[in-house]
């Protein structure tokens, strides 16, 4: 089972958009954990991740997010996907960085 981690300022926003991945992998029958946390907790929530997603108002983390965490893929989070909440869209894309 693979652990998607979600990043943000504080955790929140990525709240909303943690419930619709899970209504999504849920629906396709993808099996996996997904949590949301603050990009200051990165180095923690790295500890069982699979993938590291950033929100996009974050973006400017990335850098210091992959030094932290140097054997995890680590991307952002289409901004578009983001702002409309889209769940199926986020989880596809996190599932093509596990692969990679």
């Amino acid at each position: 089972m693979k652990n998607i981690v979600l990043l943000c300022a504080q955790g929140m926003s990525t709240g909303m958009l943690m419930n619709k991945m899970r209504a999504a992998a849920k629906a396709s029958g993808y099996e996996c954990t997904i949590s949301a946390s603050s990009v200051s907790q990165a180095k923690t929530a790295a500890e069982t991740a699979d993938c590291i997603l950033i929100g996009p108002q974050v973006r400017y983390e990335l850098d210091n997010v992959r030094k932290q965490c140097p054997d995890l893929p680590v991307d952002v989070i289409d901004m578009v996907a983001y702002g409309r909440l889209d769940g199926v869209k986020v989880l596809a894309a996190a599932q093509k960085l596990m692969e990679d």
